[in-house]
């Protein structure tokens, strides 16, 4: 059977140590060896067990008189900690050595607060470009109007629970190593609350909130895309006890052009020429997202080759600063010549059986062909 380390030893405390210098002893052992922080460390959470036992014993006035009288015999049979402190989460200890009850009233605050809300909108491409504002209707909770929110029917009003005497916390104690801890629970009688209602509103039905729809106008500035979320501060669902309303967010999705594609500001157009147009060079009208404009190909434009039309893309939805348009040209090559074409490509030759570097001449013989074949 091992033999149990003195338990001031364990703490690295002197037996004059005050129960401020224990508590602190035993903090920093926890910091550096709960199984939260050394998870698969059996050597750290055998340490923690051993101190938790022993600050258990030591913290407790009676316990530690008679452990310095009589040593491991006289609380033995007293079972150690009252709670296994190894079971529990790093941050609750924490929380016992400091403090939790400012965290948790702010917990129960923000409980009070109305749920956001999620609107999903579709946009046109256009109304992407120039900005629009919308009429949506969103279902939501909002205040009773019957009772304003507090859930009584009118002239009733509400009386003080008797569980929680008003507070809507329940006071626990429980013991630990630490000693008694106090812990507060939501009233369970009243929900938080802290009152009961004589007569639950007949509109509402002792909730406060009823479901409505109301219709709201959104504003979508200029530049947005797929995925763009618009705030609505305070227009989600009432909170619950007179407290703060949630938002709405608006989530759009834009709608794809037909001809246009678009890369965050930058818009794409992909431009078909056939190849006579390639080699020749031809005036082409494209669209944009400012209208049609006409744009000038110039003789032997490759496949792949792109222009920019700078300031045709899409405004900056913070700045306004519009990006470009890049026409992308695709070399669309016929899959059936007639005869008389086949002839004419003849006539320009280079069918020469290995790679060549398209020159300036095949361009010139084949404006000849074409001018002979006229």
């Amino acid at each position: 059977m091992a033999v149990k380390r003195d338990y001031y030893e364990v703490l690295g405390c002197s037996r004059q140590a005050s129960p401020d210098e224990l508590k602190k002893a035993f903090r920093k052992i926890a910091m550096e060896s709960h199984p939260d922080r050394n998870p698969d460390d059996p050597v750290a959470a055998a340490r923690f067990k051993e101190a938790s036992e022993a600050y258990a014993v030591l913290s407790d006035t009676g316990r530690r008189r008679s452990y310095d009288m009589f040593g491991h015999a006289a609380v033995d049979t007293g079972g150690g900690p009252a709670v296994d402190f190894s079971d529990m989460p790093f941050a609750d200890i924490f929380d016992t050595f400091f403090g939790g009850g400012v965290g948790s009233r702010s917990r129960r605050q923000r409980s009070d607060r109305g749920d956001d809300l999620r609107y999903d909108m579709t946009i046109t491409f256009e109304e992407a470009f120039t900005g629009v504002e919308k009429e949506i209707d969103v279902p939501r909770l909002a205040t009773c109007e019957r009772c304003s929110g507090n859930g009584a029917e009118p002239g009733t009003g509400t009386e003080t629970c008797p569980g929680c005497g008003g507070s809507g916390q329940i006071r626990r104690a429980q013991q630990s190593i630490f000693g008694s801890i106090v812990t507060q629970i939501t009233c369970p009688t009243c929900g938080g609350a802290g009152r009961l209602l004589k007569s639950p509103c007949t509109l509402c039905r002792g909730q406060g909130r009823t479901t409505i729809t109301r219709r709201l106008a959104v504003r979508i500035p200029a530049g947005v895309d797929t995925g763009s979320q618009i705030r609505l501060s305070g227009e989600g669902e009432a909170g619950i006890r007179g407290g703060p309303p949630g938002d709405l967010y608006v989530v759009l999705r834009v709608k794809p052009h037909p001809h246009l594609a678009r890369r965050d500001q930058n818009v794409i157009y992909e431009l078909r020429v056939n190849i006579v147009q390639a080699a020749l060079g031809d005036r082409i009208e494209i669209p944009t997202l400012d209208g049609p404009v006409e744009i000038a190909i110039p003789a032997g434009t490759q496949h792949g080759q792109s222009f920019r039309l700078a300031g045709k893309g899409m405004p900056d939805v913070r700045g306004g600063r519009r990006g470009d348009q890049y026409v992308l040209v695709q070399l669309v090559v016929p899959k059936d010549l007639t005869v008389e074409q086949k002839a004419m490509l003849r006539k320009v030759g280079g069918l020469t059986g290995k790679p060549e570097k398209v020159s300036k001449g095949f361009f010139e013989k084949l404006r000849d062909a074409i001018s002979l074949d006229g």
